[in-house]
């Protein structure tokens, strides 16, 4: 809203003197928001007397829990079906080690605690939550530079979307060193020392910020559980092995979310909550995991589901590709949000839509008619085919699927 405020509103002929923003009121909002919802699942746990146990589990039986409480005590729960859900945490990086207290390196929880907006800060990893995170305190006015040791952002997105949220990061101050590894870090005093190299090796620099944001991705968080002793096999990245109705090697135990295979995301971690708590009370649970849709919440945000155009290509799928650009969107254009475009990728056969990519103001919400689309075998010219209201954001999408199975008429 501030970035808003500042750069937008005389568009409109709102006139806005001495505008600023109340970092510390930012956050405490932030944190009102954060009590309020994680009260509200505890209302739920008293609602449907749900026992609510805090402290640190370990499972040392197949219907036994051993909880050392935040109180100092133990407990013992005895169960007849354990549900594993213990997330994940940040992936750490040994030539950068993570002090949130110090406020000088960081890692997402950290960068959620600052008590001002830094003056340069760099992101290492160009992954989502690094961009995210980077984008808001650029917007803020932090002078932001990410580092990436691959050779783009975002390795796992669309080629031709990752390249185009790419420049448009760029266009708004972000600056990126890609193919660049962190050799060492060190805080001196206000500021830290980075020692950057080639991905490859060779080329040497040193960069001094403020700030440093480790954000290199998530791991599954695992480690003390008592997985071992049960005889409960993990990968080698550390997440628990399951079977299709999430049931461990040990019958009664299950595993779901960030510690399982898969995308780390809450909704996919929900959905698979649910599934395995349907088939534990004997009916069908169930997880689309090709119809689980990604948003990158940046400023235009980034959404997508399905696969992407390398991934069809790598599976020797032939399809088509039907790209409508946001510049041509009327409602874009008018509030002033017309960066981005919309990709339906689609069966070149049967039409069958197989993935869709958006870049642009509340993708995260318009990639769920591709949602519904993909969940139920929709065509792309079924979509195109369906009244949209105008002027939307919508509309776009629709223009995306008749450039997909015959031609847009707005482009």
């Amino acid at each position: 809203m501030y970035i808003h405020a500042k750069k937008d509103f005389k568009k409109h002929g709102i006139n806005v003197d001495g505008l600023s923003f109340d970092f510390k009121k930012m956050m405490g909002g932030k944190n009102k928001s954060v009590r309020k919802l994680t009260g509200g699942i505890e209302f739920l746990f008293k609602k449907y007397g749900v026992d609510y146990v805090k402290g640190f589990g370990k499972i040392v039986g197949a219907n036994q829990v051993s909880v050392a409480l935040n109180e100092g005590d133990n407990s013992t729960l005895n169960t007849k079906n354990i549900m594993i859900a213990t997330g994940s945490e940040p992936t750490p990086l040994p030539t950068c080690p993570v002090d949130n207290e110090g406020g000088k390196i960081i890692d997402s929880t950290g960068a959620l605690m600052l008590d001002k907006v830094p003056e340069k800060m760099v992101v290492v990893g160009g992954g989502v939550i690094g961009l995210e995170m980077g984008s808001v305190y650029s917007r803020l006015g932090a002078e932001v530079t990410c580092v990436e040791f691959l050779d783009r952002i975002c390795p796992a997105m669309d080629l031709q979307m990752g390249k185009e949220f790419q420049k448009i990061l760029k266009k708004q101050g972000i600056k990126f060193k890609l193919e660049t590894k962190v050799m060492g870090a060190e805080v001196n005093g206000d500021t830290v020392k980075l020692n950057l190299e080639a991905a490859a090796g060779g080329s040497e620099e040193t960069m001094e910020v403020d700030t440093v944001l480790v954000a290199i991705g998530r791991r599954p968080y695992t480690d003390g559980l008592g997985l071992e002793d049960m005889g409960i096999q993990t990968d080698r990245l550390g997440r628990i092995e399951v079977d299709s109705a999430f049931r461990t090697q040990v019958p009664n135990i299950y595993a779901i979310g960030d510690c399982i295979e898969g995308a780390m995301l809450a909704h996919k971690a929900e959905e698979e909550g649910i599934a395995c708590v349907e088939n534990l009370a004997g009916f069908h649970g169930h997880v689309n995991y090709g119809a689980i849709p990604g948003v990158v919440y940046t400023h235009p945000e980034v959404a997508d589901v399905g696969m992407t155009e390398e991934q069809l290509k790598e599976a020797g799928i032939a399809y088509n590709a039907g790209v409508f650009p946001m510049t041509a969107n009327s409602r874009a254009n008018t509030v002033g949000e017309s960066e981005g475009l919309v990709k339906v990728l689609s069966d070149a056969e049967t039409d069958k839509i197989l993935g869709c990519h958006i870049i642009g103001s509340n993708a995260g919400e318009m990639i769920m008619e591709a949602v519904i689309g993909i969940e139920y075998g929709a065509a792309s010219e079924d979509i195109a085919r369906v009244c949209h209201a105008h002027p939307t954001l919508s509309e776009a999408f629709k223009e995306a699927c008749m450039a997909a199975y015959d031609k847009p008429i707005h482009s």
